[in-house]
């Protein structure tokens, strides 16, 4: 059995399972950074006893311990170093940290990448050599799973949310402009439908205002046919397809599945458009052999991405 820890900037996700992805035991909670980390890590581990106990499992059997969290981190060492959602998190050896306290490897996974492999071993991914997850939540991670093996290159490959989609375009959180971020990232469209909805549309009515109006409340007003919502929808399904036809010519996947956001907006709505924009833009050798997918894991994806971390520790033994 493996034990793994999926951190975020709110919610903690912990699981027990094994090798083939049987769940023995799952625990979500909210989680606060104290800005005391070594702190935050002792009441994770805690945590983790606790449902190694209700899974009946003995901590000194276990084959290994994973730990997703968010980056920038330093895998060589397996150092946390200073995520935006988790203030007080600066240089945070958390490898060594778990490893202190159970008696197996641990090993430190970027959460997207975790996210990857999670798809990639278990969900839409199952079965793909060559697999592109991209989730579109706060912001747009990535994960690459390569010839059958994450790929990190020198630690930062994945992050197509930052490649440009416009030159000089919009400004992105990361500080540049243009970025595929700020276009179809959860925050940067939230932000610019505060600007945009207008107060009589639908999406406005179902967000209780239109600057409260968020992704959410416009896919469901797109389900309705409100007009501006469809038109905003088809403005994001454009900059997506930017984005993956420039993934597709660069790594040419068997495999690109989507989350968040585009899971949300479904077949009709989003997968069918961004198929045929996406063929469009690329040369029918590599649309051929390019299938885009929903995400299939849903709200279990983090006991998932939490297991293929542990996982990824074999590794490390």
């Amino acid at each position: 059995m493996w034990l793994g820890f999926d951190i975020g900037g709110t919610k903690l996700a912990i699981a027990v399972g094994d090798a083939q992805g049987q769940l023995a035991a799952r625990r979500r909670r909210p989680i606060a950074a104290t800005g005391d980390p070594r702190r935050d890590v002792e009441t994770m581990v805690r945590d983790g006893r606790s449902l190694l106990a209700e899974a009946g499992v003995d901590a000194r059997s276990l084959r290994g311990v994973g730990v997703t969290a968010p980056g920038p981190i330093d895998f060589d060492r397996g150092v946390v170093q200073s995520p935006p959602n988790l203030p007080g998190w600066d240089r945070v050896p958390i490898v060594d940290w778990f490893a202190s306290e159970f008696s197996a490897p641990v090993h430190l996974e970027n959460d997207a990448n975790a996210a990857a492999l999670a798809e990639w071993r278990f969900g839409a991914g199952r079965g793909a050599r060559h697999l592109v997850y991209l989730t579109m939540s706060t912001g747009v991670g990535g994960g690459l799973v390569l010839d059958g093996r994450l790929y990190r290159g020198t630690g930062g490959a994945g992050e197509i949310g930052h490649a440009p989609v416009e030159w000089e375009g919009e400004l992105c959180g990361c500080g540049r402009r243009g970025c595929l971020e700020a276009y179809v990232g959860g925050r940067c469209w939230t932000q610019r439908l505060a600007r945009e909805t207008p107060p009589s549309s639908r999406v406005a009515a179902l967000a209780g205002g239109a600057d409260r109006a968020r992704p959410e409340h416009l896919i469901a007003a797109a389900r309705e046919g409100d007009a501006f919502a469809l038109g905003e929808l088809e403005r994001w399904n454009h900059y997506l397809a930017r984005g993956l036809v420039t993934v597709a010519y660069v790594l040419a996947p068997e495999v690109i599945v989507l989350g968040t956001i585009a899971a949300a907006a479904g077949e009709e709505l989003c997968f069918v458009p961004v198929r045929r924009m996406v063929a469009a833009g690329v040369w029918p050798a590599l649309a051929g052999t390019l299938d885009i997918r929903a995400a299939a894991l849903g709200e279990d994806a983090p006991y998932y991405a939490a297991l293929c971390a542990a996982l990824e520790s074999r590794g490390a033994a």
